[in-house]
C-alpha cells in the first residue's frame, strides 16, 4: 500500500503578490531551489539502494514498495535529464542570437 504520495497540486499562474527583488537575489533563491531539488533527488536513489539492499537481506518483503520507490526515483532522474537538456538547449539558443 501507498504511504504518502508526494504530489502537490500544481498553484494556478495567478500573478503573487511579492516584493522587488534583486537580479542577485532571484539566482540565489533559483539556485537554492535547484539545489534542493538535487538533494531529494539523490536522497531518492540513496533510500532505493537502501530497500534493494534490506529485500536482498530478507528483511523487506513487500516488493510493491520497492518498485514504487524505484520509479519515482528513476521518473526523478529522467525528468532532471530533460530539464538539464532544455536549459542547455536554451542557453544555446541564445549565444546563437546576434546583438
Amino acid at each position: 500500500m501507498i504511504d504518502k504520495l508526494t504530489l502537490q497540486p500544481i498553484q494556478a499562474a495567478a500573478p503573487q503578490p511579492s516584493k522587488k527583488m534583486s537580479a542577485s537575489e532571484v539566482t540565489e533563491q533559483f539556485g537554492q531551489f535547484l539545489n534542493d531539488a538535487i538533494t531529494k533527488l539523490n536522497a531518492d536513489q540513496q533510500t532505493v539502494d537502501k530497500m534493494n539492499e534490506q529485500f536482498a537481506k530478507g528483511e523487506i518483503t513487500d516488493v510493491h514498495q520497492i518498485m514504487i520507490a524505484s520509479e519515482k526515483a528513476s521518473l526523478g532522474l529522467e525528468l532532471t535529464v530533460q530539464l538539464r537538456n532544455k536549459a542547455l538547449d536554451a542557453y544555446q539558443e541564445m549565444m546563437r542570437m546576434q546583438v
